[in-house]
């Protein structure tokens, strides 16, 4: 039996890993997989892959190409989420922020330097013409440190996916004014070059499995119903986040779709132009 430890973040997107491995899918390859919960998100697995925490990790394409152009000893296997993520922007409960624009200059909370959080922060100041060289950021661990930061004045904005914040502007822990989107596929699968090297064919076998188990879940009519009672989701945002996403199903990697990535990080000077030379060859 084949081990390797793989890590995601504990929200409804990895349902069909979950399911997977609790349906036995990939023991009948010979491969059983220890999977991680990573509230972090991709700040936390880029740590887990640089330290070999973990072999494989389910995260946020932004960060992990920037990560590997500098530096981070992985490959991307393939696509996971091919959709874009929706990510809410939020602020205090109680301020009196009603407008992307009034949060320029403020502080932004993040889970960590690289995240999700962090680079999508840079890519709405762009859009909206702010100077992101001015910034600011406080380093609060997870979704929770996020909304403890916003609750106590340690941050005027925070970015995370909405529908997992949902419930949170519910119990009025802060409040949703706008969203910025992704311009690219979401999510990736990620692997340490040692495991990429050793064991592609297998890797390949156990992508193709988990997004099997994502067609089968896209397309279940019970679909919603299940994500709401695992992840506590009110129905009908998971309805609305179902006919939004779509995951890798032909478990293709068309590599030319990270060329946007690439033009967004340089824009943003977040990578030297002599990180992206040879990107083909340093990412897969």
């Amino acid at each position: 039996m084949k081990r390797f430890k793989i890590g995601g973040v504990p929200e409804h997107f990895n349902l069909p890993w979950r399911l997977a491995i609790e349906e036995g899918k990939f023991r009948e390859i010979g491969v059983e997989l220890h999977w991680s919960d990573m509230t972090g998100g991709t700040g936390q697995m880029i740590k887990g892959l640089q330290t070999g925490s973990l072999d494989i990790a389910v995260l946020l394409t932004e960060g992990v190409t920037k990560s590997i152009l500098q530096g981070l000893d992985a490959k991307i296997l393939t696509v996971y989420v091919t959709t874009p993520l929706h990510w809410g922007i939020h602020v205090p409960y109680h301020s009196d922020i009603t407008r992307v624009d009034q949060l320029e200059g403020q502080t932004f909370a993040i889970s960590r330097e690289g995240s999700g959080s962090h680079l999508m922060t840079y890519v709405k100041a762009f859009q909206e013409g702010w100077n992101t060289k001015d910034l600011k950021f406080n380093v609060v661990g997870d979704v929770y440190g996020g909304l403890w930061a916003l609750q106590n004045e340690q941050a005027q904005g925070f970015l995370w996916e909405k529908y997992t914040t949902f419930p949170f502007t519910e119990q009025k822990k802060c409040r949703y004014i706008d969203e910025v989107v992704t311009p690219w596929p979401c999510f990736v699968i990620a692997v340490r070059n040692e495991v990429y090297n050793s064991d592609k064919e297998l890797l390949k076998m156990i992508s193709e499995i988990a997004n099997k188990k994502a067609f089968e879940l896209k397309n279940n009519v019970q679909a919603a119903e299940i994500i709401s009672w695992r992840y506590n989701l009110r129905l009908s945002q998971v309805q609305n986040w179902l006919i939004e996403t779509n995951w890798n199903y032909q478990n293709q990697l068309e590599k030319e779709s990270f060329q946007l990535v690439i033009d967004y990080l340089l824009k943003l000077n977040l990578i030297e132009r002599s990180d992206s030379e040879d990107w083909k060859i340093k990412l897969f």
